[in-house]
């Protein structure tokens, strides 16, 4: 039984940690490549995203300070990268090293739209809707042209590839084509022919010919230096780019080599390859198969002989050109998901339902994409059959549909209609791929027999074995027990129900919830269900009984995902908050929260080892999470080890009087409990304070402003203010006021020290004052003792009224407070005898108890001034010096 328990607490988890995180990258405006094609600049928001083609992870991100930025340029040596915003400021970023190098005003009156550099990476062209172009010197941080003549909002400028030329070619809102040389700082041509905006220009290599594309379903093929129309190509299709493919490069359909090749792209959704010589098309490929799927923007990438196409919903596909096969695809915005889980053996892809029709499959590796189309409407649910090689969605179009693998693709095999409305949940059996079942928000659950083998070219239609209205109101999520014998189903009436997979009777409902239910949940071992719900709790519930068995509360906002991890011990919960927690359900406590979701969570599920699991939510985040609980086990047991062996060194450097040493090595640990030791046991030395100025000397900048933070946390605890105190005053006295200023967070120290600086004076004060009446019944002890031997009998007698002279005046003291006894008062003390006679003494003004008290009491007088003074000026000049620095 030990080695159970011992097994099963080892078994539990507690730490994740991110591996993998795909988050929005692309949400409309301007995207460029760089000349290596290995990095790709987006904008989104305000902020411009840096992306890794290959593995498509954001690399770096630079924010324009809450400005949304209107457009962005990337220099041909893939050095430079300018950005401009709303508020018209250009930002220079060196983009390699994450730094900004220049700000300045755009000049512009207008927001800028465009921007080109010069084959030369050293100058920038900006055309704005104020109609007005600007050339800038990007190296010698100046404007060098006013281009004044465009009409209307200036949305396309290119520089001829000639530099020698200085040549720069304009389009704008009157449908006209401009060249302007720069050396005359004047436009020399116009080129008409469109007749509505042109959106792209491209040249031929030799830079002899210019082909632009416009929203009036043409493309014009110009001379440029005869600056005439030579051909117009109707393309029947507004076209967003276009891009001259080099002669040397091999495509589908291509014959001649020596004839200028060019691609275009439109709101067809179509890649086309035409011929400028005879304005045919050679080449068409619709990169979906969905249903007109527009393109708006299109790059030649040189470096890998690829297109980059960007679609209308902010995917970026690439194409190998020579074959036009689509090598990657990248995904700019997921928006909302909605559901998740892994797919394929090994778990080695990840399925996501978001807010669209089309599913979408990431690689985990290289988080490439693949997109299945089928629905019509959105996908609300997603499930992956036992072996992995199933994937069943439900959507709003009141479908179900079963995709199968195929090697590294994925096709729809089978569909299922029956529901009148949308269907939110979907459930595979457990043990084998003999049926799933579905609920809907027509509030009934089906459940539907599958084949035992599909056809991967046609599309099975699926019917439904088993109909019952199960619950009142929507039915939020449904599920299949590990023996496949029961369902579950979790509805918006906040119960859920059980019902038997055979024949679809209802066993038993859990009641108990105060709000709607979304999700429900068997157990992989045990005759339990659990339910989360609105109302921020997640219950167990047996099977047998249908009573709650646990209740785990916690979460502060509706739970919306939960999923049974290790074996049925431990719970996965995510909520609208954005919080994913880890429970273990033996002690029902919260094992640890996880934070990295700003939105609700929607998707939460485990891959086949329970290594991973991956989330996703509203916020557009999909995060892949890995099992570090056995690493963070060993990392702390390591750092302990660790430690023990440094506090034994540090021991062996406080026994061998190595104080520098050891203080150091306090300080490097990071352990102000050990550094506090350390001081201590230094001052405990013959020669303490001197040792601690020695070893307080020694220390750098940045070890005196850690010792300040401790001092700080010291000073707080009387028994430890000491320490503090001596090591402050060996700072103050070191250190110029204007170098301890300098330190980080000195403000903060100075503020934490002095309050409790000035109660220990206080406290030292009152010592003080106390030791005075010490220091006075000593000294009358004293003047008692030498009387002793005055003499014998009677003359006892005056001595003990001497005494209780003394005492009675020690009262008054007492009592009255700093009133200072003088020997010229009258005196009348009562005493008792041997014989328990009163005994009365009378002393007349001026005589003294015996030959010494005058004196006595002058020099107690003098000295309790004397130190009342010496008290005063330290305690001003310590606060003077703490007040300074």
């Amino acid at each position: 039984m030990a080695a159970d328990a011992a097994s099963s607490r080892q078994l539990l988890k507690k730490y994740f940690e991110v591996t993998s995180h795909l988050e929005p990258i692309f949400t409309g405006g301007t995207l460029k490549f760089s000349s290596s094609a290995q990095h790709i600049f987006c904008t989104y928001g305000t902020k411009v995203q840096v992306v890794d083609v290959k593995t498509g992870a954001v690399t770096a991100s630079f924010d324009e300070d809450e400005d949304i930025i209107t457009c962005l340029a990337i220099s041909p040596n893939n050095k430079w990268l300018l950005t401009c915003s709303q508020s018209l400021l250009l930002r220079q970023w060196d983009w390699q090293e994450k730094l900004s190098i220049r700000v300045w005003r755009s000049a512009h009156v207008g927001p800028v739209v465009a921007m080109a550099f010069d084959s030369t990476s050293t100058l920038l062209a900006t055309g704005s809707s104020d109609s007005t172009i600007k050339i800038w010197d990007i190296m010698a941080n100046y404007y060098t042209h006013n281009l004044k003549g465009s009409q209307g909002v200036v949305n396309t400028i290119s520089f001829h590839p000639d530099p020698a030329l200085l040549h720069l070619f304009s389009a704008s809102d009157d449908y006209k084509i401009r060249r302007w040389d720069l050396k005359l700082s004047k436009c020399i041509a116009i080129f008409e022919g469109h007749y509505s905006s042109v959106s792209s220009l491209a040249f031929s290599p030799d830079g002899n010919t210019l082909i632009s594309g416009g929203r009036d379903n043409v493309v014009n093929v110009w001379k440029i230096p005869s600056k005439s129309l030579i051909r117009t190509i109707p393309t029947f299709e507004i076209i967003e780019s276009v891009v001259v493919i080099p002669s040397e490069v091999s495509f589908p359909g291509k014959k001649d080599s020596n004839s200028l090749h060019f691609v275009t792209v439109g709101n067809k959704g179509q890649i086309r390859i035409w011929g400028a010589d005879n304005g045919q098309c050679i080449h068409q490929l619709s990169p979906s198969n969905s249903e007109l799927t527009p393109l708006t923007q299109l790059f030649y990438l040189d470096a890998t002989k690829s297109l980059a196409l960007v679609t209308y919903d902010h995917n970026v596909m690439i194409y190998d050109i020579e074959e036009l096969k689509l090598k990657k695809l990248l995904i700019g915005h997921n928006d909302e998901i909605i559901d998740a889980s892994f797919v394929c053996k090994d778990d080695t892809h990840v399925a996501v339902a978001t807010n669209s029709p089309d599913l979408r499959v990431f690689q985990c590796t290289t988080m490439n994409c693949q997109l299945l189309f089928g629905h019509t409407d959105t996908i609300l649910s997603l499930d992956v059959s036992y072996d992995k090689q199933l994937i069943a969605t439900s959507s709003k179009d009141h479908t179900v549909r079963i995709w199968k693998t195929f090697e590294d693709s994925f096709r729809c095999v089978a569909s299922a209609s029956g529901h009148t409305s949308a269907v939110p949940a979907v459930a595979f059996s457990r043990r084998s791929n003999s049926f799933i079942t579905t609920g809907g928000t027509d509030c009934t659950m089906k459940v539907w027999t599958l084949p035992k083998s599909f056809d991967e070219d046609n599309i099975l239609s699926l019917s439904a074995t088993i109909t019952e209205i199960s619950h009142k109101k929507d039915i939020n999520s449904i599920d299949v027990s590990p023996n496949d014998k029961l369902v579950a189903t979790a509805s918006q009436d906040k119960t859920a129900k059980v019902w038997l997979a055979s024949d679809g009777s209802l066993l038993g409902s859990c009641i108990g919830h105060k709000r709607g239910l979304w999700c429900v949940q068997f157990s992989p071992v045990d005759q339990c269900i659990a339910t989360c719900s609105s109302d921020s709790d997640i219950k167990i519930w047996s099977v047998i009984d249908f009573t709650c068995v646990k209740t785990f509360e916690g979460h502060s906002n509706s739970v919306l995902k939960v999923s049974f991890i290790t074996r049925g011990m431990q719970l996965l919960s995510s909520d609208s908050d954005g919080l994913i927690k880890l429970w273990t359900i033996k002690t029902n406590e919260c094992e640890n929260t996880f934070d990295h979701h700003s939105e609700k969570i929607w998707a939460l599920k485990a891959n086949s080892t329970e290594e991973y699991f991956v989330s996703g939510g509203a916020d557009s985040n999909l995060v892949i999470w890995k099992d570090t609980t056995a690493i963070e086990k060993e990392k702390k047991i390591a750092e302990e080890e660790n430690l023990i062996e440094k506090e034994q060194e540090l021991s062996n450097l406080l026994h061998a009087k190595k104080f520098t040493e050891a203080l150091d090595m306090a300080i490097s640990l990071e352990k102000p409990f050990l550094a506090l030791n350390v001081i201590k046991t230094i001052l405990d030395q013959p020669d303490g304070v001197e040792n601690v100025h020695k070893v307080v000397q020694t220390l750098n900048d940045d070890q005196i402003n850690v010792m300040l933070k401790y001092l700080s946390t010291w000073n707080t605890n009387a028994k430890h203010a000491r320490a503090a105190q001596v090591v402050l005053s060996v700072i103050l006295k070191n250190k110029m006021p204007d170098d301890l200023a300098k330190m980080p967070n000195m403000q903060s120290t100075i503020e934490a020290l002095i309050p409790y600086t000035e109660r220990h004076y206080q406290r030292f004060e009152r010592l003080l004052e106390q030791s005075y009446f010490i220091e006075y019944t000593l000294q009358c002890m004293n003047s008692a003792t030498f009387s002793l031997n005055y003499s014998d009998g009677d003359q006892n007698k005056e001595y003990i009224a001497g005494i209780n002279s003394n005492t009675s005046e020690n009262k008054r003291l007492e009592n009255g407070g700093n009133d200072v006894i003088r020997g010229n008062r009258m005196a009348s003390d009562v005493v008792e005898n041997d014989s328990n006679e009163q005994i009365t003494v009378e002393r007349k003004e001026g005589a003294p108890v015996n030959g010494f008290q005058d004196q006595n009491d002058d020099t107690i007088t003098k000295q309790k001034r004397k130190s009342q003074g010496k008290k005063a000026h330290s305690k001003k000049k310590i606060k003077g010096t703490i007040t300074n620095s």
